[in-house]
């Protein structure tokens, strides 16, 4: 990866750009609506929103005026917990498209594998989203799916029915939190890791190893972590509301972390904080 607009290839030929804009605690109005402007003014084609952040109305008005082509711009959302089933996934997808004032979704997730509200049935409620999200593919709505959060076991029950892999599986990696085993198992079926919280929501700044690290590159702990992400693969998701930052943080191409650096931060246990555990999440 040499740039922002270098892409990754998803199993279906869709190309996906290598960094997105994070929007997760940004809220709606003009602070969601700034940032995204920001980003893509400043060569970022990719921003990722979900239903629960509450801002797409705001992510999809920045796009929209942002005078950049439409196709030019790759938009993600995800399907939130309180909604499972055909019929409601159809409806979800459609209310998420109405607030982003877009004619089509370039990736569409289904957020949270096992939510409180469907704990017994998690499966089977699954297996009818994932029905409906096919179905919406299949006639071009979304030009690809995927999953966010799932652990191995909950894609072994996906993959039971489905007629389509997932194409992305969006989780929490950061140094100390980098799922070595799950990434594995993902990749084996052809998905694409996505990062979120590739600062550890912040906790990563706080790390003196990782303030260290940047001194030896003379580049931001924020920079330190993108370019980690990258060569390990993944395709991060850095949130900020403030231009400098979104520049900042974008700007990873003109050095290399060495492979030992690169080992030794995936091997921070703990360092950034762990993932919530989706089989236990209140939510």
């Amino acid at each position: 990866m040499k740039s922002l607009t270098d892409t990754y290839t998803l199993q279906n030929g869709v190309e996906i750009p290598c960094i997105g804009l994070g929007t997760w605690q940004v809220p709606d109005g003009e602070l969601a609506y700034n940032a995204v402007r920001d980003a893509l003014s400043l060569g970022y084609r990719h921003v990722d929103t979900a239903a629960v952040y509450g801002n797409e109305a705001s992510v999809g008005q920045a796009v929209r005026e942002s005078g950049i082509p439409r196709e030019e711009i790759f938009v993600t959302s995800k399907l939130w917990n309180s909604v499972r089933g055909y019929k409601e996934t159809h409806e979800a997808f459609e209310e998420t498209l109405k607030k982003l004032g877009l004619e089509y979704l370039d990736l569409y997730l289904i957020h949270w594998p096992n939510p409180a509200g469907f704990r017994n049935v998690w499966k089977e409620a699954n297996a009818e989203t994932w029905r409906a999200m096919e179905d919406l593919y299949k006639a071009g709505r979304i030009r690809a799916i995927g999953i966010s959060n799932f652990l191995q076991h909950h894609i072994d029950a996906l993959l039971e029915k489905a007629e389509v892999v997932p194409m992305v599986n969006q989780v929490r990696l950061c140094p100390g939190d980098a799922k070595e085993d799950l990434v594995a198992y993902c990749r084996g079926h052809g998905m694409l890791l996505e990062a979120y919280s590739p600062f550890g929501t912040g906790k990563a700044f706080e790390v003196p190893e990782l303030q260290e690290m940047a001194a030896k590159y003379n580049k931001s702990v924020a920079q330190v972590l993108v370019r980690w992400s990258l060569q390990m693969g993944f395709l991060p998701l850095p949130k900020s509301t403030k231009a400098a930052r979104i520049k900042e943080n974008a700007d990873v191409f003109d050095f290399e972390l060495d492979e030992d650096n690169v080992a030794h931060l995936a091997g921070m246990t703990g360092a950034c904080g762990l993932s919530s555990d989706p089989d236990t999440v209140t939510w």
